[in-house]
């Protein structure tokens, strides 16, 4: 067997590989085995594309591959070591920039290095190929930085608002087409020059433009882009495994943004286009009314005597740690005979079911974890409820207030319970630059302070609760 034919094996092997982890990530059960078929199969389209490189290349060429392997692997492990659960929405947001500026790599390869045997018409879809490589890969460089900047909080997360932001963008896609046509007639540098800064520049406006409130959406597309990115440097390459796996990605994370963007009730080609997520009026940042206050011993007796609680998970909670108390704190409630679950919004956290990861990492059951829809109808019949980090996917202004910036988008209807209590650091609106009307509700205590230590406050109050209940007994008998 040739080593092309060996390479050719390998990466039909890698690819099916690649199909089986995503079949397996795609359930909590099996989520660990769907990352280590991943893994392998990445190991195998390594190992067969360096095989496949050292065929025609100098020895320096191979040591240069084995020091970019080695750097790669290293930074890899070194930020999978060290990244908070907190920190990976970010993450991934500058992998999914590094994609495209490989992207955008290839394609300049592509144009400064021609295979000598195309001509005519092969030759002019090769050039098509490297302009619409580049143009995407540029689009996701940049919009993954300004992603992760505003992820990282090191840029405002309200929506940049242009004058005429829409004709910006639709004048740089005209311009893409212009530039593509025109570079196939007559490939020339300057022309490539000037489809990556328009891209460079169309794909920071079009994620500046979007609002805090439609970030999710936006890592889950970006992740899209990437794999179209991929795609398109595997046509260039004549890389089979690269079209296979980049249309993959490209596929899943498009049909997993328009799966977000029917949760949350907005359109697909708008938030893609930065047409939500607009700047809230000054009066939804004020207060609407007076807040009633709780503390961790009062809120341990509404447990204590409640029947049945959900748990409403958020951002805050990742960013306090406080998932594994609050597993404890489930576990007890559910010993004492308290029905517990969980209620999950599609898009809580920063990125694609972060909450359930979170409470997977705290050995909560899956079984009493549930998606919005499940657990939405079972509000009005709850005693408790306990919002711990979340803001904007409990806010009724969602279904009260027609003119409120995240109007329609579906919420956990969490005020339906007999008691709400929201942990928060302060009174501060959330991510979409919001308040929140169920602060003031009447049925609604805030407990401020951080969340890991407001729980473990909560379970020395069950504690305490339960100390002058065993010693009566002890005394009885």
């Amino acid at each position: 067997m040739t080593t092309v034919t060996a390479a050719q094996a390998a990466y039909v092997v890698a690819a099916l590989l690649f199909i089986l982890s995503l079949a397996g990530l795609s359930q909590h059960r099996t989520s660990r085995s769907g990352v280590v078929w991943g893994i392998t199969g990445m190991v195998i389209a390594l190992a067969a594309t360096i095989g496949l490189a050292s065929r025609s290349i100098t020895a320096t060429g191979l040591v240069l591959i084995a020091v970019a392997t080695a750097l790669g692997a290293g930074i890899g492990l070194w930020r999978a070591r060290v990244v908070e659960m907190t920190g990976m929405p970010e993450l991934i947001a500058i992998m999914h920039s590094l994609v495209g500026l490989a992207a955008v790599f290839v394609g300049w390869n592509g144009y400064l290095d021609v295979d000598a045997e195309l001509t005519g018409s092969l030759l002019g879809i090769h050039h098509a190929e490297v302009f619409i490589g580049v143009f995407i890969g540029a689009v996701t460089f940049t919009g993954s930085v300004v992603a992760y900047l505003k992820l990282a909080a090191r840029i405002d997360s309200r929506p940049l608002t242009l004058p005429g932001k829409h004709i910006l963008n639709i004048g740089a896609l005209v311009a893409f087409v212009g530039l593509t046509i025109a570079f196939v007639a007559r490939p020339g540098m300057g022309l490539l020059i000037a489809v990556t800064v328009v891209a460079l520049a169309l794909g920071a406006h079009l994620v500046a433009s979007i609002g805090g409130g439609d970030m999710p959406v936006v890592v889950s597309m970006l992740n899209s882009y990437s794999g179209w990115a991929a795609a398109a440097s595997g046509f260039l390459l004549a890389n089979d495994l690269l079209i296979v796996t980049g249309a993959l990605v490209g596929s899943s994370g498009a049909y997993l943004s328009y799966i977000m963007c029917k949760a949350m009730n907005r359109s697909f080609l708008s938030v893609i286009a930065g047409g939500f997520g607009t700047p809230a009026e000054d009066g939804e940042h004020g207060e609407q009314g007076e807040h009633r206050e709780i503390d961790a011993e009062e809120t341990a007796a509404l447990l204590r005597d409640a029947t049945s609680v959900i748990i409403a998970p958020g951002y805050g909670m990742a960013v306090a740690q406080a998932q594994y108390p609050v597993a404890e704190l489930a576990r007890r409630l559910r010993e004492r005979g308290v029905e517990v679950r969980f209620g999950i919004h599609p898009v809580a956290g920063r990125l694609p079911g972060h909450m359930n990861v979170l409470l997977a990492e705290a050995n909560v059951p899956y079984d009493i974890v549930l998606e919005m829809d499940e657990i939405n109808d079972d509000f009005p019949a709850t005693s408790v409820v306990l919002v711990i980090g979340a803001n904007d996917t409990v806010n009724p202004a969602a279904i009260d207030n027609p003119a409120s910036p995240i109007a329609g988008m579906p919420v956990l209807h969490v005020w339906e319970a007999g008691q709400v209590v929201v942990f928060k650091r302060s009174m501060a609106v959330g991510y979409a630059g919001v308040q929140n009307p169920l602060f003031f509700r009447e049925n609604t205590r805030m407990l401020f302070g951080d969340a890991k230590q407001r729980v473990e406050d909560i379970l020395r109050g069950l504690d305490s609760l339960d100390t002058p209940t065993q010693a009566m007994a002890t005394t009885s008998r």
